[in-house]
């Protein structure tokens, strides 16, 4: 079978690598340190925000904005200089990583606020930590903990959008089934190319859903699609300041009512 095309258009990225046979690719906070010190070295050269970003023992997950088509060259700079930096102070040699990096191209709003809480929550499936915030090496940890970001992910719509009276209510609810069926459908989307990049997988925007709405049954499947793209209730109830319970509320007097 022949390899997926890698995407370089300018845009939002879900990146992932390993190290080779799941290997541990951080063994110290130094290790950590040093990773993010040559992501924010590429990001300099290759205009790029970081978004997000997981760093786990054997792996990491970005999620990252390129302004320029130039992806591959960004993340084999990241690579390159890590493994060299790994492969020296383990005085190894050989393949460092499992392969050159798996990416996914997002053109779609609810994935990526979806794909946020994939990447955020996944110290706490790996049962490493219980909340969002608390496994150091996240961003998340760094809006929770009120730290200075590291200067590539400044800029990042996280520390816009969160801060650390609000995190676990917006990014820490544990995904459901729904939510996850978003992160697989996604993965298995048309390759994406400069002349189909902006065709849905769009889905609308929260203004978009509500923007209609004038009475409170309009309003109320409003929220119903919106739940349906993949939003989640505490995003809803934020867009339209209400309650987060009264969305709950909403959702199940539709999803628990029979079909005739």
């Amino acid at each position: 079978m022949s390899r997926r095309p890698r995407i370089n258009l300018a845009g939002y990225h879900h990146i992932i690598n390993r190290g080779v046979n799941r290997s541990d690719i951080f063994r110290s906070d130094d290790d950590y340190a040093m990773f993010l010190k040559i992501l924010c070295k590429a990001c300099r050269a290759y205009r790029v925000v970081v978004h997000d970003y997981c760093l786990l023992h054997n792996h990491f997950h970005l999620l990252v904005e390129t302004e320029l088509d130039n992806l591959s060259l960004f993340m084999k700079q990241v690579n390159s200089n890590y493994a060299i930096y790994a492969n020296k102070k383990q005085k190894r040699s050989g393949h460092f990583w499992q392969g050159r990096f798996y990416s996914r191209y997002i053109n779609n709003e609810a994935y990526y606020y979806t794909l946020i809480r994939y990447i955020e929550q996944n110290p706490i499936e790996a049962n490493m930590v219980e909340r969002v915030g608390e496994y150091p090496y996240t961003l998340g940890a760094v809006i929770a903990n009120k730290q200075i970001p590291v200067p590539c992910a400044k800029k990042s719509k996280l520390l816009a959008e969160l801060d650390y009276e609000n995190i676990q209510e917006l990014i820490g609810v544990t995904l459901q089934k729904e939510e996850l069926k978003i992160l697989d459908t996604i993965k298995k989307q048309k390759v994406i190319t400069k002349e189909n990049r902006h065709q849905p997988a769009y889905l609308k925007t929260l203004k978009e859903h509500f923007g209609d709405s004038k009475t409170r049954n309009e309003r109320n499947t409003s929220i119903i699609n919106a739940c349906d793209d993949g939003y989640t209730q505490a995003q809803i109830a934020k867009h339209l300041s209400v309650s987060r319970s009264l969305v709950s509320k909403i959702v199940k007097s539709v999803y628990s009512t029979p079909d005739p």
